[in-house]
């Protein structure tokens, strides 16, 4: 049944392939579906939890901390990156997942357990010190979550797919992922229903724990020379030198920024952040105070119906435009296509704000559209392409190179958008302005980027050599 439901949708995947990516794709769904539901949880616990008035914390102090704790982010980030470029060295690739989801499980867990006394007895129960300990550790947590594991899987999935076979693959994986955000999106609209944010963490926790038993499931019943992706690659890896502590921390940043193609990668990768960044700000903060969704849970079913909305037309996207995509138009193709649309869907929005006087639901629904759409993209389209551009570099590009620019760099775009939002938010007039002008530019550069390291990647693949 499944390989006939697989067969029908993918038709270019081999026999052969349809398990290893089935299993791949289910892994992925995991992971992006606990994620999405920790991502969305996470600002609700932000705007609506940690920070009651009730407990002596200013109207709104939540969404007031917000720039703060996305310019903290990078800093939390680099511990993370130094910490995973030793366990590059230290485990193989499979048993990443083992340590690294056990760390989370707990961490969630415990979680979990303070949001269930929560509650059961108040908000005084845990008092106004520990309630924000447990927005920042959750905010925090669960940003460095989606950091690493998302890296670390696409990290171990192309270190054993080769070029060919990603095209009709990473589709597969891509739609799997999208099931998985489109539920755990879901789940938030209904936490009501569920029994509160509480039993969401705990759903969450379950799904992290999920992962360990399919990578080891996978690692079970794979061949062996189904574990194999681009061979110069793979030659390289056997001669791979386990580095030390600071060495590896240094080298995957030394070799980021000694190789124009990996810079190149960078860009295309994380320049996105900084405008969405404005944009995330902007309808949060609309939907924070819109009286439909002021309440705990109606802004955390706003947060659903956003998370539901963005990545459904991702999936529908993957499901029906990805590969024939890739097959018909070829990477560079894919990669102008995001910033391309990005940058029509910022001037929309701009002219509506500036000429059409909206009302203040039409605003909060242009920006959920305008973000809707720029997530939708981003997830379809923009990441497995970008994840194709690593297939032809070393081990210590895909790892340590890779999770500097997917976690030091993503949180640290963020941080610049937070920046931005920070110094421009007491007037809206002005932060449309500046913020769309500088929004455009950053487009701009971003297209004459992707066009550079698309030509580079079809170099390096015909010419068979790799990066790093």
């Amino acid at each position: 049944m499944l390989q006939r439901v697989v067969r029908f949708f993918w038709p270019d995947i081999k026999e052969d392939d349809v398990q290893k990516f089935s299993i791949l794709a289910l892994t992925f769904f995991c992971i992006i579906g606990s994620y999405w539901m920790f991502r969305l949880l996470k600002d609700t616990v932000f705007f609506k939890i940690a920070f009651p008035e009730a407990l002596g914390w200013a109207p709104e102090q939540g969404g007031l901390f917000v720039p703060i704790a996305k310019a903290i982010s990078p800093f939390v980030v680099i511990f993370c990156v130094l910490v995973y470029s030793k366990l590059v060295d230290i485990f193989k690739k499979h048993q990443l997942f083992y340590v690294i989801c056990s760390f989370y499980a707990a961490l969630f867990g415990v979680i979990t357990a303070l949001l269930v006394v929560r509650n059961m007895y108040g908000d005084a129960a845990l008092g106004k010190n520990l309630l924000a300990a447990v927005g920042w550790v959750a905010y925090f947590g669960i940003e460095s979550f989606g950091s690493i594991m998302v890296p670390l899987f696409w990290s171990f999935t192309i270190s054993i797919t080769d070029s060919n076979t990603a095209k009709v693959g990473f589709p597969l994986i891509i739609a799997g992922a999208q099931i998985g955000s489109i539920g755990g999106s879901a789940l938030n609209i209904f936490s009501e229903q569920l029994g509160g944010v509480w039993r969401l963490f705990l759903i969450g926790t379950l799904f992290v724990l999920a992962v360990i038993g399919l990578i080891y499931y996978f690692m079970k019943v794979m061949p062996k020379d189904e574990l194999v992706g681009n061979k110069e690659a793979a030659k390289e890896e056997k001669t791979h030198k386990k580095e030390g502590f600071i060495e590896g921390f240094v080298s995957g940043l030394t070799l980021l920024f000694t190789k124009p193609y990996l810079l190149g990668i960078l860009v295309v990768s994380t320049i996105y952040e900084v405008v969405g960044t404005i944009m995330d700000y902007q309808m949060k903060r609309q939907a924070s105070v819109f009286p439909a969704f002021s309440s705990e849970v109606g802004f955390n079913k706003f947060m659903g119906i956003f998370g539901v909305c963005a990545n459904g037309l991702a999936f529908v996207m993957a499901l029906l435009g990805t590969s024939y995509l890739l097959k018909k138009y070829g990477i560079k193709v894919c990669l102008l296509i995001y910033p391309i649309c990005f940058g029509i869907a910022l001037i929309g929005f701009y002219c509506l704000y500036t000429f059409a006087a909206p009302s203040a639901s039409t605003l909060l629904w242009a920006t959920f559209a305008v973000m809707m759409i720029v997530k939708g993209l981003s997830y379809a389209v923009n990441n497995p392409t970008k994840e194709m551009m690593y297939i032809p570099t070393s081990k210590d590009a895909k790892y340590k190179a890779k999770g500097w620019i997917d976690m030091f760099g993503g949180r640290t775009a963020k941080a610049a958008g937070s920046a931005v939002t920070n110094s421009l938010k007491k007037d809206m007039a002005t932060l449309m302005t500046y913020g769309t002008l500088f929004g455009l530019g950053l487009i701009g550069f971003w297209i004459v980027v992707a066009i550079f390291v698309a030509n580079k990647n079809q170099k390096l693949i015909k010419d068979g050599t790799i990066v790093g």
